[in-house]
């Protein structure tokens, strides 16, 4: 005898009953206006959220503990709650006296910003609704808690059920939600992956321990351009925006030796100078050593590859090491050029002139593809001084080349520039 369930009505999580007609509208509306944006006055926060915040945005900031997470979002909400916003800073993790303290420290003790020590979601949610707030900072969402479910604060339900629902209350009363989150120790947002869906922007703080810069890059933003950054140095009276982190980056260079090379990279739709560094020593391991920071393990990897097979150069007997210089992290392929002449550079013993840049993506076969954003770039190594730009040639023949623009178009032509002559097998 087998038992067969018959299933009868909707199934679970819908009821019963008829539901409305939504009430569509059209595309373009007139209340379909630009909103105007909340300037914190912080120029550096202000551009990677896409030039202020929004009314009802949800903005989701992670980043290593104690790097600076909870001391930007309280520079920014007392700057605007000294513009006339109504704020509210609310913490899971710290007293209100700890709070104040850290205020006190950064000299913000004078902002007209409300202070609140809880987890409970419904607390907060009650709050919102009875006080006309503007803003509000929840920091972090591993604290908080929704009473009525059982799992403890920080599980995957709790983060995700208290995130939807301020979320929610934010988006109904246009209140702006800055959400703290905590890393695991990938560096990664920690929680389901659906509360970086849930939100509207999400920002990540990088940096190192033994550097004094803050990197805030903008992964998602649905207001503005992503992987856009902004640029802070972490000082005494908290984060100081750096204007211009080109300088900051090309400070300590070293201009007389071998192996560097500076890279004109875009961060979003800021163009931005760094110094790549190359090392190329020999080995005393049976399996020569690879170590990179702030780049790509596997791209490192086809460059030596490309300069083996396309220009005859050997590193297979060779350590070799890749730095850029000021913990900056580079992701854009635009960075092949100036990766394979600090190579270069670092194997012959060939000093590059200290008024070159470069930048291009190198393919497979050695050819040098071009990248986005070269007027920007060039620009940007102007108005530092630099003279020459090693750089893609332009697939548009029509149009000119920039002032100071050193085409190539393989990555034989980089070493002749370099004033060295291939080895061994060119492109096919």
């Amino acid at each position: 005898i087998v038992e067969e369930v018959v299933e009868s009505g909707p199934p679970k999580g819908v009821s019963s009953g008829r539901g409305r007609a939504l009430p569509f509208s059209d595309l373009k509306s007139k209340s379909s206006e630009v909103k105007p944006r909340s300037k914190t006055g912080i120029s550096e926060f202000d551009r990677v959220t896409g030039g202020g915040l929004v009314k009802g945005m949800a903005l989701l900031i992670g980043g290593d503990p104690g790097i600076g997470k909870s001391t930007i979002l309280l520079q920014s909400v007392c700057a605007l709650a000294k513009n006339g916003m109504k704020c509210a800073y609310v913490s899971g993790e710290e007293s209100e006296d700890q709070i104040r303290m850290r205020a006190s420290r950064l000299g913000l003790d004078d902002a007209p910003v409300q202070l609140a020590s809880t987890g409970n979601v419904r607390d907060i949610i009650a709050s919102m609704e009875t006080d006309d707030f503007d803003l509000i900072v929840i920091d972090s969402i591993q604290t908080m808690y929704v009473d009525n479910i059982e799992s403890a604060p920080g599980t995957v339900t709790q983060v995700r059920t208290s995130a939807q629902e301020l979320i929610r209350i934010g988006k109904k009363r246009g209140i702006c939600v800055l959400i703290v989150g905590h890393v695991t120790k990938e560096g990664q947002l920690a929680g389901p992956r659906v509360l970086e869906h849930m939100v509207d922007t999400v920002l990540y703080f990088e940096g190192e321990r033994g550097h004094p810069f803050r990197i805030l890059r903008a992964v998602k933003n649905r207001f503005g351009p992503t992987d856009e950054i902004g640029v802070f140095e972490m000082a005494e009276a908290g984060l100081v925006e750096v204007p211009n982190p080109s300088e900051i980056f090309l400070a300590q260079r070293q201009e007389d030796v071998p192996g560097s090379a500076v890279l004109a990279a875009m961060e979003g739709t800021r163009p931005v100078l760094v110094e790549v560094q190359a090392l190329v020593a020999n080995t005393s391991f049976s399996t020569p050593r690879r170590a990179i920071v702030g780049w790509d393990m596997g791209r490192l990897s086809m460059i030596l590859a490309v300069l083996e097979a396309r220009c005859g150069l050997s590193f297979s007997d060779s350590d070799v090491y890749l730095n850029i210089a000021g913990g900056l992290r580079v992701q854009e392929p635009g960075a092949d050029v100036a990766v394979a002449a600090a190579l270069i550079s670092a194997l012959t013993g060939y000093v590059i002139p200290s008024h070159t840049v470069f930048f291009g993506e190198v393919g497979l076969a050695g050819e040098i593809r071009p990248t986005m954003q070269m007027e920007l770039r060039l620009k940007e190594a102007t108005k530092l001084g630099f003279k020459e730009a090693i750089c893609p040639a332009n697939p548009n023949k029509k149009k000119e080349y920039p002032q100071g623009a050193s085409p190539i178009k393989h990555i034989n032509d980089l070493m002749s520039r370099l004033q060295m002559e291939p080895k061994g097998m060119v492109a096919f």
